[in-house]
C-alpha cells in the first residue's frame, strides 16, 4: 500500500515563516512528507531587556526538525539569496506569515507557485493586520485562505478558504493563532489536491477588496468619544499589539480587558452618578472602574 507520505516523499518544498503561529503550517508539511529543501526566515533579533539576540521561533522548530535554514535580511535586494533559493529546486514555496517580499523571479522558481496562508476571507482585509481590523469592526466571523501569490498584496488567486466563528471575547493574541491552526488542516487538505491539479485557484473579485494597514503605538491611544462597544473591541483588537492605552491624572496606563455597559446597567454599579459625566471620566464603584464613553 502507498501512503500519502511516500507518494509526497518526491515534492520538495521551501518553506518561509518567522513567528510561532507559522510552525503549525511547517508541521503540516512534514506531516504530508514532503521534503523540505530550505526553511527561510527573517534575521534573528535583539529583543527583550537584555537586548539579547533571538532566533525567530520558526528557526529554532526548523533547527530541532533537522531542517536546514536560512535568514536572508532581503530577498528583493539579494540576487545571491535568490540564486541560492533558485538552486534547491522547490515544486511549491508555501508563505505563513514570513514577513519579507518576494519578488516576480522568485514567485516564479517553484512550477507549483508559491502558496501562502493569509488569515482573513479574502478579499476582505488584505495587509498586515487583518485579524486585528475584523475583531475592531465587531465582525463575528472570520476565517483563513489558501492563495497563489503573485507580486500585489494577497491580490492572488484563492485556492481554498476556511471560515469560524469568532469568540466574544477573544483577543488577537488567541485568535491568530487558532486560525493559523485551521490554516495548517487547509494545507494538510488541499495541498494534494493542488499537486494534482484537482482545485484550481479563482481571482479576486476586486470590488470587495478592502486593505488594512500597519498598526502603530498611537492607534492603541483610546479615544474616550467612541461608544462602550467600540473600545471593548479595541482592547480585545489591539492585544497584543499595539495594546490599548490611556492617560489619567498625569500618568500613563495600560487596559488589559475592558467589558461594555450600557445606562440599565449603572444603577447595578451604584453608579447613577457616571451618566451625566463626561467621556473620558473615571468612576469608582463597587465592582471596580466605570470609564464614561461617547
Amino acid at each position: 500500500m502507498v501512503t500519502s507520505a511516500d507518494y509526497y516523499t518526491r515534492l520538495r518544498v521551501i518553506f518561509m515563516g518567522t513567528p510561532e503561529f507559522a510552525v503549525p503550517a511547517l508541521d503540516a508539511l512534514l506531516q504530508l512528507g514532503c521534503e523540505i529543501t530550505g526553511v527561510y526566515t527573517q534575521p534573528d533579533r535583539r529583543s527583550g531587556r537584555g537586548r539579547r539576540l533571538t532566533a525567530p521561533p520558526v528557526k529554532q522548530a526548523a533547527i530541532e526538525r533537522g531542517l536546514s535554514v536560512f535568514q536572508p535580511a532581503s530577498l528583493r535586494r539579494d540576487t545571491e539569496a535568490r540564486a541560492q533559493l533558485a538552486a534547491l529546486q522547490p515544486d511549491v514555496i508555501v508563505v505563513v506569515a514570513y514577513g519579507l517580499f518576494l519578488p516576480a523571479d522568485t514567485l516564479a522558481v517553484s512550477p507549483l507557485g508559491a502558496l501562502n496562508l493569509h488569515p482573513s476571507l479574502l478579499p476582505k482585509y488584505r495587509g498586515p493586520s487583518p485579524v486585528a481590523s475584523a475583531i475592531l469592526n465587531g465582525d463575528t466571523t472570520t476565517g483563513v485562505t489558501l492563495m497563489r501569490l503573485d507580486e500585489g498584496m494577497d491580490s492572488g488567486p484563492i485556492i481554498a478558504q476556511q471560515d469560524t466563528h469568532i469568540g466574544a471575547e477573544e483577543t488577537t493574541a488567541d485568535l491568530t493563532p487558532r486560525l493559523f491552526e485551521i490554516g495548517a488542516q487547509l494545507l494538510i487538505e488541499c495541498l494534494p489536491q493542488w499537486r494534482d491539479g484537482a482545485v484550481t485557484a479563482k481571482p479576486h473579485y476586486e470590488g470587495d477588496a478592502t486593505i488594512t494597514r500597519l498598526l502603530t503605538r498611537e492607534d492603541g491611544v483610546i479615544d474616550w468619544t467612541h461608544s462602550a462597544d467600540y473600545i471593548a473591541r479595541q482592547v480585545r483588537a489591539y492585544h497584543p499589539w499595539p495594546g490599548s492605552i490611556t492617560r489619567w491624572n498625569g500618568r500613563q496606563l495600560k487596559v488589559h480587558q475592558a467589558t461594555a455597559i450600557y445606562n440599565g446597567a449603572f444603577e447595578d454599579l451604584g453608579d447613577e452618578a457616571s451618566k451625566q459625566q463626561a467621556p473620558g471620566a473615571v468612576v469608582q464603584n463597587p465592582q471596580g472602574i466605570t470609564v464614561v464613553c461617547g
